[in-house]
């Protein structure tokens, strides 16, 4: 059931975030509690990205389970979407990019009040999230909503086998893996990629939020139309990958700028920004309905742990050669 994994997962959060909050005055020791905390958070990740089509699955009819999985999996986006906002607005940028007042006159003893500030606050709201989990978070509804929630599943070893034999499933998981994978990964490290550009981390900031914002409405909007209309998810994604492509092609030709002689503006570097987050962004709640539509009766939270495994696999790959990155 899900209580005893939504538990562990937010304590798992809670020790995690404790542990980045801890006052040592020592780098080394501080610096390896920091690793461990998020590390913790890690670990309780995967319960966040991949348990929506369960809880819609366990919770909601036929007609309502797109919608309950765009819903449930998008609002972890706009926690991120939070996060693009308060990191440059609370904490000065160091990089010279920024135009704020308080930059020119901060120093590092003030950028590190400034994070320690925000860490103490993701601390109380990851505590208060679990104390609400504790009091009052039901494994299941009284009554199975349909079939398909009160049906008998496929055991773990046999869902794997499953998975791993079926070649649709697995073009279908690396064409979700491949492009979110590397979305995620390179999206976390926006400000530090705009850099080069001129584009300060506030900038980069409203840009991460905006695409995260727009991609949980049209990913919701898209849910509710395909329950609606059955059988229409691969058209659905074809328009959002197609729409992401051009997004995606259009900022890459825009900062090849001694190449193309594009302009680089403000304007052009957000929109197309924004309306690749936007596209693909989207695409995640209908992704995970074909994938449970696709293996079916393999439970979803396997289904889509597998998924998130391949798209976690293509993040570290991009951010470990970012790590080669200096300049």
């Amino acid at each position: 059931g899900l209580r005893v994994t939504v538990l562990l997962t937010s304590s798992l959060m809670v020790l995690g975030a404790g542990l980045r909050c801890v006052p040592v005055s020592d780098l080394e020791i501080r610096k390896k509690l920091i690793h461990g905390g998020q590390l913790l958070n890690g670990l309780a990740g995967p319960t966040v990205m991949n348990a929506a089509p369960f809880l819609s699955t366990t919770w909601f009819s036929p007609d309502e389970r797109a919608t309950a999985t765009a819903i449930a999996s998008l609002l972890n986006y706009l926690g991120a979407a939070g996060a693009f906002l308060v990191g440059p607005l609370v904490v000065p940028s160091p990089n010279g990019t920024s135009h704020l007042p308080l930059v020119s006159q901060s120093n590092t003893e003030h950028i590190k009040d400034r994070i320690e500030a925000v860490l103490y606050a993701e601390f109380g709201m990851v505590s208060l999230i679990f104390s609400a989990a504790l009091a009052y978070f039901p494994s299941r509804p009284p009554f199975p909503p349909s079939v398909a929630a009160a049906s008998q599943r496929l055991s773990y070893r046999r869902s794997f086998c499953r998975l791993l034999s079926n070649f649709r499933f697995l073009m279908i998981a690396l064409a979700y893996a491949i492009p979110l994978g590397v979305f995620s990964g390179w999206s976390g490290v926006l400000d530090l990629i705009l850099t080069p550009v001129h584009v300060s981390q506030v900038d980069a900031g409203w840009i991460g939020f905006w695409s995260i914002v727009g991609g949980c409405v049209v990913g919701i909007a898209m849910a509710r139309f395909a329950d609606f209309i059955r059988g229409m998810l691969k058209f659905i994604l074809l328009l959002l990958l197609s729409g992401a492509t051009l997004a995606s092609t259009w900022f890459t030709l825009t900062c090849l700028t001694s190449v193309t002689h594009l302009p680089l503006t403000t304007a052009t570097l957000y929109t197309s920004c924004i309306l690749l987050g936007i596209f693909l962004n989207s695409s995640v709640p209908i992704f995970f309905e074909l994938f449970v539509e696709t293996v079916y009766p393999v439970p979803e939270g396997i289904t889509c742990g597998v998924v998130t495994f391949l798209s976690n696999v293509f993040m570290g790959v991009l951010l470990f050669f970012l790590t080669f990155y200096h300049t």
